[in-house]
């Protein structure tokens, strides 16, 4: 008997293990929807900035808005890399403005404040980046 629910143990945890890793590597590859963008982004904020029912739903919304129309861009071919970039900055914009309309005086700061650090610690990222790159260019020349 105490063979059975121990094999029974290890089953249940190999087909889990399994299911997870199976899970985990269909995510590596797989690029957010719109919607699953937004639902990602608005739950992290919910729990962020405590925010209310009606707030949460529309910060949803701007979210998916916002999502829908940087994958439009994304995809668009006739644009450049400078349009695209410009054309995501007006996004980041009109997001910042709704989201002022939306949120409380003290959560969009503490919103601002978050997204700012995001901002410099992606910079930090690629002057390293860059400062690797040409450190392999001088000691490659």
């Amino acid at each position: 008997m105490k063979n059975k629910i121990w094999l029974m143990t290890v089953l249940f945890a190999a087909l889990t293990f399994a299911a997870q890793a199976q899970d985990s590597t269909h995510a590596r590859g797989h690029r957010w929807d719109a919607a699953g963008k937004a639902d990602k982004m608005s739950d992290k904020l919910y729990r962020e900035l405590d925010l209310t029912k009606d707030q949460r739903k529309a910060i949803y919304d701007i979210n998916e808005d916002v999502a829908r129309k940087r994958d439009a861009a994304r995809k668009n071919t006739t644009l450049s890399a400078r349009q695209r970039m410009q054309r995501y900055q007006e996004l980041d914009s009109d997001r910042n403005r709704r989201f002022r309309e939306v949120l409380s005086p003290s959560q969009y700061k503490k919103w601002n404040d978050w997204e700012l650090k995001k901002k410099a610690d992606m910079e930090k990222k690629m002057d390293r980046k860059q400062d690797k790159k040409e450190a392999r260019k001088t000691s490659a020349g």
